[in-house]
């Protein structure tokens, strides 16, 4: 392999951009329009709390971010929330509460937020109802709060999504080659970045432009798991779905170093 190659190499896999929350970049659709709705009327948030919740990748962080700009909110991720927060704003934003280390301390901080009045925005790729939380006090006042599920995508937003995801990373997709990619692989926002990340990665290692070659081994890599009854996996919950780990979205970008000669 050339020098020149293996640089290209070195140089697609290990990174990757950090996400942007502009308002700009945000794209409007009708499955987040109830979301946006309820950022828009405060007042109509139960208990001066709202629980976006969705799919990986749906958009709720981009909106939580865009509203805790425009607030000056603190930004709190529950997965790191292990003490209680006494809030020094008027507004609270506090991120993935699926993944709660510490119950007591949401509970807490919910509880120091409420006394404050301060309004709380909260986010989770579950609903209240379907979260495994013990604590029935915290149970309670999650349920308590006006909850909004920001909609699976519909094709025009996955179909602008692509193509700013490809923008982004100055990547041309080719009409054919867009339309190749939204037929097959799962109609999920995360898995879309997924696969556009690593066709960015394989175009880089072998110098060339995004092709349906690339694309085709790609699907292999993001297709979505065969599906399992629940009681054939111990590990699983049957209410809340695979582990958060075990979710293709989740997964971490892998090196596919050895894979790339395959393409050549």
């Amino acid at each position: 392999m050339s020098e020149a190659a293996t640089e290209a190499r070195q140089l697609a896999l290990p990174f990757d951009e950090p996400d942007q929350f502009a308002a700009a970049d945000f794209i409007e659709a009708a499955s987040n329009s109830a979301a946006r709705a309820a950022l828009a009327a405060p007042d109509t948030w139960v208990n001066a709390r709202l629980i976006l919740w969705g799919d990986a990748g749906c958009g709720k962080t981009h909106l939580a971010r865009i509203w805790a700009g425009t607030q000056g909110a603190e930004i709190v991720a529950a997965s790191r929330l292990r003490a209680p927060v006494s809030p020094q704003a008027t507004a609270l934003l506090i991120e993935d509460i699926d993944i709660m280390v510490a119950p007591v301390a949401l509970l807490a901080t919910l509880e120091r937020a409420s006394a404050a009045r301060c309004r709380v925005l909260l986010t989770s790729r579950s609903p209240p109802a379907r979260l495994a939380i013990e604590l029935a006090d915290l149970a309670s006042r999650l349920r308590a709060s006006l909850t909004i599920q920001i909609e699976p995508a519909e094709p025009a937003l996955l179909d602008a999504l692509l193509m700013r995801l490809a923008s982004a990373r100055q990547l041309t997709l080719t009409a054919p080659l867009r339309q190749f990619l939204l037929s097959r692989l799962p109609r999920r926002p995360a898995v879309l970045r997924e696969a556009i990340a690593r066709l960015d990665r394989y175009a880089m290692a072998l110098g060339t432009a995004p092709s349906r070659r690339i694309a085709e081994r790609l699907l292999g890599e993001l297709a979505d798991p065969p599906e399992c009854d629940p009681e054939c996996d111990p590990e699983r919950d049957p209410e809340s779905g695979p582990r958060r780990q075990d979710r293709p979205q989740d997964r971490p970008m892998e090196n596919h170093e050895t894979d790339i000669r395959s393409l050549l």
